[in-house]
Formats: C-alpha cells, structure tokens, sequence
C-alpha cells in the first residue's frame, strides 16, 4: 500500500512470481549437496593420498634392497665363476702332468728283473718302483678333489643364480607395484584437481541461479550429470587400481595360493539375510559406469538388507584394497584370493580390516551401508578375474544355502 498526496490509499501491485523459482530452488538444494558431497570427497582422497606416499617410500626402500641383494649375488657368481675357472685350469693342468708320467712308466721296463738287471741295485730297483707308483697314487687323487672340487663350485653357482633369479623377479614385481601405485597417485591428483575445480564451479553456478532462462539451468544440470559421471568412472577405476597394487604387494610377500583358477571357484554370499535388488549387466540406472557399447552396466549384484547388517568375506584371501569415498563405491573393501580373482563389497557403513590382512571365509570384514553413489542400504558385490567384470551368480550357492566341503 501507499498514500498519494491528497491522502487516499492506492495498492501496489504484487511482484510477479519467478515461474522458475521451483526449479532454481531445487537445483540450489541440489548444487548445496554437491558442494558438501565434493569437498567430503576431496578430504578423503586427500588422507589416502598421504597414506600412498607413506606407501610408495616403503616400496621405493624395498626396490633399493633388492638391487643391494641383486648386486652382491652378481658379484659371488662373478667370483665362482673366476674359482670354476681356476679349478678347471688345475685339473687341465693335472690331466697332463698325469699323461706325461704314464707314458714314462710305460717306457720303464716292464720285468721288475730287467730292472735290477739294469740298475745293478735292488735297493734303487725298489725305490724307482715305489716312486712310481705313489706319484700316480698322489696325482689321481689330486685329480679326483680339483674335480670334486669343481662340482661343488658349480653347484653353489646354480644355486647362486637360482637366488639371482628370484631376487630379479621380486625386483620386477616391486617396480611393477611401484610404478602401478604411482599411476594411482597421479590418477587421484587429478581426480582431486577436478574436484576442486567443480566446488569452485558449483559455488559460482550456485550464486548466479536468478533470473536465468530455463535453457540454462537445463544446460547446467547435464553438464553436472556429465561431470558426476567421470567422477563416478574414474572413482570406480582408481579402487580397482589401488586393489591391483595391493595384490602385486601380496604376491611378493608369497600371500596369495598359486595355480589357483576359476574353474571350480565356490564363493559364499557376504551377508547371511538379504534380498537381491540388482542383478549383473546392463541396466538403465544412471548411476551406473558405461562399459563397453553399454552406456550404463552393472558390474555386480546389490544385496540389500537392514543398514549395519555384518558383511563377510566371500572366500580365502588377502585384502588388497580398502577404500572410503563419497564417490563411487563410498567404502570399500577388495580381496584377492589368488589366480587373477578378487572380490569387491561396496557402499559400506564401515570396514574392519585393513589392507595386507589375511581373511577367511565368512569373517566379518565390515558392516553393511549407503555410502558413495547409493540409492539405499545395500552391498555391491562384484567379481573381477584378471580385472575383467564377471557375473558371480555361477559361483554363488543358491539363496539360503551354503556351499559344502
């Protein structure tokens, strides 16, 4: 209301609703969440980054030893070689001085009554003979040690060179994991760098929201989607690479069975109650990654039951990765259970191992939950063999059964 000059009272006319407030409220609500979503998921990758460089330092010291090792085994198979050599020059040496006294024997006359004859002396006769005889005695044996010798000699060379090999392989094996983690670092930088882009991104939507055609805000919502989808691809991507580090690291330490295969693979269900909601394969739900020519795929199956419900392991393993993240596969676990085959349970409420610990089947590794991009209380569990996806329905027991044996 206002007054006019001569005092009557006029009404103003009501501001004219924003027919997009709706749509900016809802987007502001949602752009609020990203923000807090993003900056949750920087921290973390932030502490796991530290927790890698602790890492990369240790498996840097562990490169250093094993080239110390290599380097002294090269030089005792060095100097064996130089003693094998030595001892096969003796024993040439020997062979001939050897010859050389039997063809002298061999002209010595061959009656022991020639050579009294000859020598006019039985006293010299005898001697001659003696000598003779403990002289070829003295050389055989000299001949027979130089080449036990000799075996002895290459025997601690082969088993020297065994000890080079394994050494060289462990060598390989952590340079390997090295420069795998190093990838994985470089891979969270970035991710981490995005992050910090988009909050600034977000934020700077967040406050220019008024007044803005419809057209823009559709715009801004696909760009977010978009952008949320190469965190989501690259957050399932960097667990996946921590987990390949893990079980380069267990292999080294001989933790993980070997000769093992997916034929005849027995897993157990990670929870004893549960319902399953999503099955493996393609699907139409927009959280999930693009794999090959599908846009989304589910990579796992979803066992849903009430939040904090206990989560075990599906068989005997190594733990190779544990993960927390607002991305993704929010907390996570990956066990290696040797032959290329690992298991992953995602959207945990909290994990109870650590990586590098041996587990059993059925031992409660953490308990069940909605973090990362979740819709609900659930667990992912996917099966990877040699990193490639597989249904794990085939080599699961029938719901509310166990295997045997």
């Amino acid at each position: 209301m206002a007054t006019t000059a001569s005092g009557s009272r006029v009404t103003c006319p009501a501001a004219t609703p924003d027919p997009n407030q709706a749509a900016y409220d809802q987007l502001k609500t949602r752009l609020g969440g990203d923000i807090a979503n993003a900056l949750s998921a920087e921290q973390r990758l932030s502490i796991t980054l530290d927790q890698f460089a602790g890492i990369e330092l240790s498996l840097t010291a562990e490169v250093a030893q094993e080239e110390a090792t290599i380097s002294n085994l090269e030089a005792e198979i060095a100097r064996l070689d130089t003693e094998i050599a030595d001892t096969q020059a003796r024993i040439e040496v020997e062979k001939q001085e050897l010859a050389v006294m039997s063809r002298a024997i061999y002209r010595q006359p061959s009656s022991f009554w020639l050579l009294i004859a000859q020598s006019g002396n039985l006293h010299e006769a005898l001697v001659a003979t003696a000598d003779a005889v403990v002289a070829g005695q003295r050389a055989h044996a000299l001949q027979d040690r130089l080449q036990a010798d000799l075996v002895k000699l290459q025997a601690d060379r082969d088993a020297r060179q065994t000890d080079l090999d394994h050494e060289s392989n462990t060598r390989d094996l952590l340079v390997a994991n090295l420069s795998s983690l190093q990838e994985v670092m470089g891979q969270q930088t970035a991710v981490s760098g995005q992050l910090t882009t988009l909050v600034a991104q977000l934020q700077t939507a967040k406050s220019h929201l008024r007044n803005q055609p419809p057209t823009v805000t559709t715009n801004l919502a696909q760009l977010l989607e978009a952008q949320e989808q190469d965190l989501i691809l690259r957050s399932y991507q960097t667990a996946w690479a921590q987990a390949e580090v893990g079980t380069g690291l267990a292999i080294v330490n001989h933790a993980l069975p070997l000769g093992k295969t997916i034929a005849g693979l027995k897993l157990s269900y990670p929870m004893t109650q549960f319902t399953v909601t999503q099955g493996f394969g393609p699907t139409t739900f927009a959280l999930e990654p693009p794999l090959g020519p599908y846009r989304h795929f589910h990579t796992g199956i979803d066992l849903s039951a009430p939040l904090g419900a206990p989560v075990m392991a599906a068989a005997d393993g190594v733990v190779v990765a544990v993960g927390h993240s607002a991305l993704g596969y929010g907390n996570y676990i990956v066990i290696a259970h040797g032959g290329g085959i690992a298991t992953l349970y995602g959207h945990l409420l909290q994990t109870t191992v650590s990586a590098g610990q041996k587990v059993a089947r059925g031992q409660l590794i953490g308990l069940e939950g909605s973090t990362g991009y979740s819709t609900g209380p659930h667990v992912h569990f996917e099966l990877r063999v040699n990193d490639q996806v597989t249904d794990p329905m085939p080599y699961l027991p029938v719901p509310g059964t166990n295997w045997t044996g």
